[in-house]
Order: C-alpha cells, then sequence, then structure tokens
C-alpha cells in the first residue's frame, strides 16, 4: 500500500503550478493538480497577461487608425467604441488558450486535477472540500492577488482591479488610475486610446519607479501625447463618492486637489495568495505574506516548495515558469538546481515598450558597481523612421571590465528587440560577435547590432589606431 495518495501535491493551477505538474506527470510522477477557481490557467490567463495584451492590442489598432493621417492617408472617421465588442474578442483568445490549460488535456498527460479551498493540516496532508489527502512533497503556486491599499473611504466605493476591468461592457467615460507601475500604465494607454478619459495618480515622482528615469520618461511622453494626465508625487488623502463620480482628494507638490472620475482602477502592486492555506501552522515561514523560499524553491519545511507569484520575488509569468522547472528538478530529479536571476527578462507593453534584462543603472548604483552606458536613439534607425516610430532608445550597461551587465530598450516592439540580448548575455556571445553579425536590412533589430558595434568602433576609430596605421603605411612605403 502507499505510503501516500499521491507523489506530488500542487496548489495552484497558474503558470508555476502547471509547469510541475504537467513535468512531473511526464515523468511517471503521481501528481494531484488543486485549484480553487473552477478553470485552470491562472491570473495570467483570465485576468492579466492575456487578456491585457490583447486589450492593448485593439486600442493601438485604433490609435493606428486615428494616426491615418500621418501616414498619407485619408483621415478616419473613428466611431465610439463598443467595449463589449473589445471584452468578446478578450474573451475568445482567453478561450482559445485555455484548451492548453484545459483539465482534459491535463488528465491526458496524467495529472489529477480538484478545485476547491485546501488547508494543510500536517507537512504531507491536506483538507479539501472535507476531504484529506496526502503527498510525499507539496507545491505551493497559488500565486498572488490585487493589493487594495488602505486608503480612507476606498472600501466605500466601487474599485475595478485587473480581475474585473476586462469583462466590462461599456467604455468608462473617465478612468482614475491609481497607482504607475506596468498593469497601471498599460491599462491607462489603452482605456485612453480607446475614448476614455484617464488620469493617473502615483505616488512616487515617476512612473514605472523601478525603471531608469530616462528610459520610464519615453514611456511617459508617449502616454502623455496620447491624453493621459498624470499627478505623480502625490499623497492620497481620501476617496469618495459625489452623485455619479468618484473623487480622489489627494496632496501633491505641497497643493491639496481632487480628481474625479466615472470609475476607478487600482492597481498598486499584488499580495500573494497565502490566507486559508494553515502554511505557518505547519512550519511554513512566511515574509511580509509571502512563502520564503531558498535557491532551490524549498520552503522552512523540507517536503514543501513555492514558486511563482506566491514567493513575492518576480511576479512575471515567465519567472512562474522558471520556477516551474527548478521545482522539478529538486523535488522530481532530487538534483540540486539553483534558480539565478541575473538574466532575468521583463517588458512593459506600453507605446513604447519598455523591456530589461540584467541590471539597470538604479540596481548597478544600489549594487555599488562602476558601469559605463552605451547609448543608440531610435531616431537614428531608418527602420524606426519609415514606421514613424521613431521615440526610443536602447542602453547597453557594461562593467569596468567592458563586459555587459544589462540592457534596457524603450521602442516599439522593444520586448522582442530584448530577445537577442537574452540569447546573447545567456550564451555568453560577446560584443564584437554581435557587432560583427549581419542583420537584415531594413530592420529595427540592426540597433543592437549597432549599439554593440558603437563601442568598438570608438576604439578602432581612435587616434592610437590612426597612429599605429600612419607607422604601418610609412614603413611600407
Amino acid at each position: 500500500m502507499a505510503r501516500y495518495d499521491y507523489d506530488l501535491g500542487v496548489i495552484g493551477g497558474g503558470a508555476a503550478g502547471l509547469t510541475v505538474a504537467a513535468g512531473a506527470a511526464q515523468l511517471g510522477v503521481k501528481v494531484l493538480l488543486i485549484d480553487k477557481e473552477n478553470k485552470l490557467g491562472g491570473d495570467c490567463l483570465h485576468y492579466g497577461c492575456v487578456p491585457s495584451k490583447t486589450l492593448i492590442r485593439s486600442a493601438r489598432v485604433r490609435h493606428l487608425m486615428a494616426r491615418a493621417g500621418d501616414f498619407g492617408l485619408p483621415e478616419a472617421d473613428l466611431m465610439p467604441v463598443d467595449f463589449s465588442k473589445v471584452a468578446a474578442r478578450i474573451q475568445r483568445v482567453i478561450d482559445k488558450i485555455q484548451v492548453h490549460d484545459s483539465v482534459e488535456r491535463f488528465n491526458s498527460l496524467g495529472v489529477e486535477v480538484l478545485f476547491g479551498a485546501p488547508r494543510f493540516t500536517d507537512n504531507h496532508s491536506i483538507s479539501l472540500n472535507g476531504n484529506r489527502i496526502s503527498a510525499g512533497s507539496w507545491v505551493v503556486a497559488s500565486g498572488s492577488s490585487p493589493a487594495i491599499p488602505s486608503i480612507k473611504g476606498l472600501a466605500d466605493v466601487p474599485y475595478l482591479t485587473n480581475v474585473d476591468i476586462f469583462s466590462l461592457q461599456e467604455l468608462p467615460e473617465s478612468l482614475i488610475v491609481l497607482g504607475g507601475g506596468p498593469i497601471a500604465v498599460e491599462m491607462a494607454q489603452s482605456f485612453q486610446r480607446l475614448g476614455t478619459k484617464v488620469t493617473v495618480i502615483q505616488r512616487s515622482s515617476q512612473i514605472l519607479s523601478r525603471e531608469d528615469e530616462d528610459m520610464a520618461r519615453y514611456v511617459m511622453e508617449g502616454l502623455t501625447e496620447d491624453g493621459v494626465r498624470f499627478v505623480l508625487g502625490s499623497r492620497i488623502h481620501e476617496v469618495y463618492e459625489s452623485g455619479d463620480k468618484i473623487r480622489v482628494r489627494l496632496e501633491s507638490e505641497s497643493k491639496l486637489q481632487t480628481v474625479e472620475g466615472r470609475h476607478l482602477l487600482v492597481a498598486m502592486g499584488r499580495t500573494s495568495n497565502t490566507q486559508g492555506l494553515g502554511l505557518e501552522e505547519v512550519g511554513v515561514k512566511l515574509e511580509n505574506g509571502s512563502v520564503e523560499v531558498d535557491a532551490r524553491m524549498r520552503t522552512s519545511v523540507p517536503n514543501i516548495y513555492a514558486a511563482g507569484d506566491v514567493t513575492g520575488k518576480y511576479r512575471f509569468t515567465h519567472a512562474a515558469g522558471y520556477e516551474g522547472g527548478i521545482v522539478v528538478s529538486n523535488a522530481v530529479f532530487h538534483l540540486p538546481r539553483k534558480a539565478d536571476y541575473t538574466w532575468l527578462p521583463w517588458c512593459t507593453y506600453t507605446d513604447p515598450e519598455l523591456a530589461s534584462v540584467g541590471m539597470n543603472e538604479a540596481a548597478a548604483q544600489k549594487a555599488d558597481i562602476e558601469y559605463k552606458t552605451v547609448i543608440e536613439e531610435f531616431s537614428s534607425s531608418d527602420r524606426a523612421l519609415a514606421e514613424g516610430e521613431a521615440r526610443g532608445r536602447i542602453k547597453l550597461l557594461l562593467n569596468k571590465k567592458e563586459k555587459p551587465i544589462g540592457c534596457q530598450i524603450v521602442a516599439v516592439h522593444a520586448g522582442e528587440l530584448l530577445s537577442e540580448w537574452v540569447a546573447a548575455v545567456n550564451g555568453k556571445v560577446g560584443l564584437a560577435t554581435l557587432a560583427g553579425a549581419v542583420h537584415p536590412y531594413p530592420t529595427l533589430s540592426e540597433m543592437n547590432k549597432k549599439v554593440a558595434g558603437k563601442l568598438l568602433g570608438e576604439k578602432l576609430f581612435s587616434d592610437r589606431v590612426r597612429n599605429i596605421l600612419k607607422l604601418l603605411f610609412s614603413y611600407r612605403g
């Protein structure tokens, strides 16, 4: 008789949980996958990455229609947006991807799927829907939820989060966005482009505060050009309803003011989904509400692992998938593989996009690392000019040995352009190799070659090299 009901139990059907469940099951491990929702796919599929990027695409198409005159085309007579049709398109995209993340597919891989709210009763067992279920090892991949700040009056007014904004049936006439992070600015630009009057309220003096100021400024300029209004460096005093509008009373630049709108979006960070799991009761340590793990994704309890948003580290879908792979290596193969986030990339999908891998200047300064930058502006790109997308720059950070320690790109399709640098730094490809590689002309990717070659060009076309060549030719003469 088996000691446990399952070899491996996974709590959470998002990116991390699905990666672990699929990988382990295909290796012959008896796997149980549990999710509190009645569907798999997690926040990314239903309320995050997929719906947001689908919305962003619809908004960008409308924006391009409005810019028809910039491309020598007849000015478009734009009709008001029927947001129910945008929402329907979002749902169609989700439904197509859901097939890949369906219960049926995971059953076919050998995974048993159950729905409900589990709670640990000991380090090997949980209680689920009135039943006790045991597993040799457990993986907590329960994700995160929108963080709701403690602001006077906020709980008494209707507000939106990423969970419900994509299923609206009518386009908001006006929208106040609390927060200046990726979700906040992506939604602000999208709704503004669709016809909503948007105001962003941010606590710090810049949006995207983890990014370098010069790079974030390009994004803010793009949103401002679209019509988004910003109130930065603000301290919110109170939120309240007045008639059919929501008002936010705040202080900015030592002045009191009130911002009003018909709808309110709260996008002020995320909180890990650890409540109700009974983690601390079985010895799992939490730090600021997130599960504490080591580099092998192990919690303080040897047979319990955690991955994805619930750890509070890097709340990206690709990070969750990567961490899920680390769990499989350790929990299934028992190989001491460790997570390494040195070259973890990320991207904010505004227009222009802002993508990064490795360190930016803020991170290098915080780590007290000596560095230099090499910068190229997209206004020098023939393809960017042809596309009418010349806003942006690429910034390469080099250490004192002139080795890349980071790259940031703010430009149209920056996320796609960054992939060449992701491959280069992970493959330890030298700048000379990248600069010497022939890129098709005209493409935006030539900018990667250009910035890589800029440093080499400074050395090649230097006085020192010219003097050496003079001596060489004079000797031959």
